[in-house]
């Protein structure tokens, strides 16, 4: 089972869901059968760690995402992943608008699925040190979830 998180820039948002479902997996005994990985709709990052409010904010909650570095998602993803989660209703826009006919991803918001009461996960990089925190707490309770999911699936 393979799983992408998709944000714009794959430095703040996508990076955190990453290494939080890694961690998650890993207490729950299934990081050796489920594939992890996050990118951006677009290039301005690539090759770039991720923004260092979020490493700072992921650090303090015991996730090390220091070894991530930006992508861009690639036509190719639609055929790798099983499950691909746009952190926010532009980049599922634009993720079905790249999604070639015969992929076999699942699409889908990634709050969506899990949170009910929120469908995205905001873009804390224009804001203060809160806006991380807070995508913390969304996104560790929506990979709880996603975690109950994938045992079922796998």
């Amino acid at each position: 089972m393979r799983v992408l998180f998709v944000c714009l820039g794959n430095i703040c948002r996508s990076p955190t869901a990453e290494g939080v479902l890694r961690h998650q997996l890993k207490v729950a005994g299934l990081d050796d059968r489920i594939e992890v990985a996050s990118a951006g709709t677009g290039d301005w990052h690539v090759g770039k760690a991720p923004d260092a409010r979020t490493r700072r904010a992921a650090l303090l909650r015991g996730y090390d995402l220091s070894q991530q570095r930006a992508q861009q998602v690639s036509a190719a993803d639609f055929h790798r992943y099983d499950l691909i989660l746009a952190m926010d209703k532009s980049n599922l826009g634009n993720l079905k608008a790249m999604q070639p006919a015969a992929a076999k991803a699942e699409l889908d918001l990634f709050l969506r699925r899990f949170d009910g009461a929120v469908d995205e996960v905001p873009d804390p990089y224009y804001g203060g040190e809160q806006g991380f925190e807070r995508v913390l707490d969304l996104i560790e309770q929506a990979c709880s979830a996603l975690v109950i999911e994938l045992k079922g699936r796998v």
